[in-house]
């Protein structure tokens, strides 16, 4: 089964506020492979472990039915609470357990979740839901983050990747599988037509508030919280203060580019 570790409300309200929507150059990588490998257009899409939707809302702008699946029942809450396109739709459920029928998904597509799935049992249900000539799409932010500001940019990313590092003893083991890029899932799709494609960069618009709301979303800070709970507390606002102090800035508003290596795997259902 799926491991859980984004159910309650108030992290899921986090998760939602600050947890941004697929890049640009991860969104043209993904069209492209669809084009390239699709001669019909797809008729049911579905975003599994769709968490409050950013990844759903991206594919509704491109395919006629998209249906977001998601183990917890307060992210799904969250994505239904969020402005979306008549064309999306919700439903909880475990990855390893869809609710479609066989061969009736053009494109099953995950974003940033599949390292919480069972591997085995999700390829398993991808197998059985997808379409022949259908396709999978699989992809996750890495760890390979910078931050840009004026000429700070080097000391600021410095800032933020000790957080990171402060982080990541609370780090889940299942978070293996995004430390290596995805090789093992990559693996594990049972279709020989496929590729993992690992150096998509992009650039995504944020503030100094924004970045700090990001920290706060991610599951090994839920982890630091749980375990530490003052550490924890005074953790955010001190890595927000070192951050201010760096750029020469006061507003926690200020803009700054944040920088995010992809991995993306792509693969298609033979005929």
């Amino acid at each position: 089964m799926a491991t859980q570790l984004f159910e309650g409300r108030e992290h899921a309200a986090v998760y939602q506020k600050y947890r941004f929507a697929p890049g640009e150059e991860l969104k043209q990588t993904i069209l492209t492979y669809l084009r390239e490998k699709r001669a019909n257009p797809a008729e049911l899409v579905v975003d599994v472990g769709c968490g409050s939707g950013q990844g759903t809302r991206f594919l509704a702008e491109h395919f006629k039915k998209v249906v977001g699946t998601d183990i917890s029942e307060a992210q799904i809450q969250e994505a239904r609470d969020a402005p979306s396109p008549p064309n999306i739709s919700y439903l909880v459920c475990p990855a390893e357990e869809l609710p479609f029928k066989d061969a009736s998904v053009d494109l099953l597509a995950s974003f940033t979740a599949a390292h919480w799935f069972d591997i085995e049992k999700f390829m398993r249900e991808a197998n059985r839901v997808v379409k022949p000539g259908g396709c999978v799409v699989i992809s996750t932010y890495t760890r390979d983050m910078s931050l840009r500001y004026g000429n700070c940019s080097e000391k600021l990313t410095e800032v933020f990747r000790e957080a990171w590092d402060l982080l990541l003893k609370y780090v889940h083991s299942r978070v293996k599988h995004v430390l290596e890029d995805y090789k093992e899932i990559f693996e594990a799709i049972p279709f020989p037509d496929k590729k993992r494609i690992t150096n998509i960069f992009d650039k995504i618009p944020m503030t100094v508030a924004g970045v700090i709301g990001y920290l706060e979303s991610v599951s090994p800070y839920q982890a630091f919280m749980k375990s530490e709970p003052e550490a924890a507390k005074s953790f955010l606002p001190e890595t927000e203060k070192r951050m201010l102090e760096t750029m020469g800035v006061s507003s926690r508003e200020t803009p700054v580019e944040f920088w995010v290596r992809h991995v993306c795997v792509l693969a298609c259902k033979g005929q």
